[in-house]
C-alpha cells in the first residue's frame, strides 16, 4: 500500500499547520502556543480523550477503533519545541520570534502526528486504543523522562510505543531503522579548574589555568583515540572553556570546561566517564592545580526492539515500497529522549526522508513539506497493522 489517499488529500493543509507551529517557534517546557494548537486540533478531530499538562507540558489524545476488544494500546509518539537558533532563510513562515526557530523538524514531526490522529479519528479502522503523544523539551530538557515520569504509560495502558524523526539525507519517501542502538547516549561534564590567578607579566608566580585547561582539553581526545576498543562507538566534545571575566594582562584563578560525551553501549559510557575524571584530577594535578569534575547522566541510549524494529520496517515499506527501507542503518551519536519511552516499553524510532536538505541544527534547515504524506501514511498503517480491525 502506498501513501493513504486520504492523506494525500490533506498533505497541503497538514503543511500549513507546520508552517504555523514553525512561525512559533518555543523552548523546551515552554511550549504553551504550540500545545494549545496541539490540544485544540485533537479535540476538534474528535479524539475520544485529549488531556494536558501531562509531564508538565505535553499533550496526549486518546482515540479508540471501531473495536476495542483487542485489548492492544499504541502509543505514537512527536516532539514540540525548537531551538535557541537565529533562522537566516527568508522563508514565508519564518520564525517571528527572534533566537528561535524549528532547527530539528519537530514543526514537522508534530504536523505528522497530527495528520495521522485525524486520518485515525475519521476512520477508526483498528480493533484497540492509539495514544498520540506530543511532548516537549526533547532539546535537552528530558521532556520524555518527565512524562514517563508523569505515569505516561501506565495511566494511558500503553503497551508498545513508536516514534519518527526526520533524517536529511535520505530521500524524501524512503525510511531507514535498525534493531538494538540507533541513537547514543547523551552525557553532559564540566571541569573547573582551580590554580593561582595573578599578573599575566609574573607567570611564574601563578599557577596558570588556562594552560592547565589546554591540557586537559587535548588530553580527553585520547580518550575516545586509545581507551575505547575501536570497534566500538564514543564521543567526547568540549565545547566551550570559560575563563571568567578576565582582561588580557591577568592570569585567572579558575577555568571551567564543558562538553558532552556520546557512547552506544553502557560499558563503554562507564569507561569514559571514568577516563574524563582520571584525565582531568590528575593532570591538573601535575600542574599543581586542582580539578573538580562533575559528570550528569542525561539521555540514555536510544534502543530499538529488534521484534518492534522488524515490525516498523514491515510497515514502512508498505508505505515506502520495496527497497526503500533501509533496516540496518548505521547508528548516530546524537541523543534522543525518546529512549525514556523505550526504556519503559517496547517499541522503536524510526528515520523518515528529509531528502537533500541542511542538517538538523543548522540556521539553513527546513523540515520538507514533501515527507508528510510519508510519515502520517506510517503512522495510520502502524495502527491499522499492528491492530487489524
Amino acid at each position: 500500500m502506498p501513501v493513504i489517499n486520504r492523506i494525500a488529500d490533506m498533505a497541503d493543509e497538514i503543511a500549513a499547520w507546520r508552517h504555523d507551529i514553525h512561525a512559533h517557534p518555543e523552548l523546551g517546557f515552554e511550549v504553551h502556543r504550540t500545545a494549545g494548537v496541539v490540544a485544540e486540533k485533537l479535540r476538534s478531530f474528535g479524539c475520544d480523550e485529549v488531556f494536558e499538562g501531562i509531564g508538565r507540558t505535553g499533550v496526549v489524545g486518546v482515540i479508540r477503533g471501531q473495536r476495542t476488544g483487542s485489548g492492544h494500546v499504541i502509543g505514537l509518539r512527536a516532539d514540540m519545541d525548537a531551538l535557541p537558533i537565529q533562522e537566516v532563510r527568508d522563508l514565508p513562515y519564518k520564525s517571528t520570534s527572534p533566537g528561535h526557530m524549528h532547527a530539528c523538524g519537530h514543526d514537522g514531526h508534530t504536523a505528522m502526528l497530527l495528520g495521522a490522529a485525524r486520518y485515525l479519528a475519521e476512520t477508526r479502522n483498528f480493533d484497540g486504543t492509539a495514544v498520540v503523544i506530543f511532548q516537549p523539551a526533547e532539546e535537552g530538557g528530558g521532556g520524555g523522562r518527565e512524562m514517563v515520569n508523569d505515569g505516561l504509560m501506565e495511566r494511558f495502558g500503553i503497551q508498545k510505543v513508536f516514534g519518527m524523526h526526520n533524517y536529511p539525507g535520505l530521500p524524501v519517501g524512503q525510511f531507514a531503522i535498525r534493531p538494538g542502538p540507533i541513537m547514543a547516549a547523551a552525557d553532559l561534564f564540566t571541569i573547573r579548574v582551580e590554580g593561582v590567578g595573578g599578573h599575566a607579566a609574573r607567570p611564574h608566580a601563578c599557577i596558570d589555568t588556562t594552560l592547565v585547561a589546554a591540557q586537559i582539553l587535548t588530553a580527553l581526545q585520547s580518550v575516545v583515540a586509545r581507551n575505547v576498543d575501536p570497534i566500538e562507538n564514543a564521543v567526547v566534545s568540549v565545547t566551550s572553556v570559560d575563563t571568567g571575566p578576565w582582561s588580557h594582562n591577568v592570569i585567572p584563578q579558575h577555568v571551567e570546561l564543558t562538553g558532552t560525551a556520546r557512547a552506544l553501549a553502557e560499558p563503554v559510557r562507564d569507561l569514559v566517564e571514568d577516563r574524563i575524571g582520571l584525565i582531568a584530577r590528575h593532570t591538573a594535578r601535575a600542574f599543581g592545580a586542582v580539578a573538580e569534575y562533575t559528570y550528569v547522566r542525561d539521555y540514555p541510549v536510544t534502543i530499538n526492539g529488534a521484534a518492534e524494529a522488524g515490525f516498523a520496517g514491515d510497515v514502512a515499506e508498505q508505505v515506502a515500497g520495496q527497497g526503500r527501507v533501509d533496516r540496518d542503518v548505521a547508528p548516530v551519536m546524537g541523543g534522543e529522549d525518546f529512549s525514556f519511552m523505550l526504556n519503559a516499553r517496547p517499541g522503536a524510532l524510526i528515520w523518515v526522508g528529509n531528502g537533500d536538505t541542511a542538517g538538523v541544527h543548522h540556521p539553513e534547515y527546513d523540515f520538507n513539506d514533501e515527507a508528510i504524506p510519508y510519515g502520517c501514511s506510517y503512522w495510520a498503517r502502524l495502527v491499522e497493522t499492528a491492530m487489524p480491525a
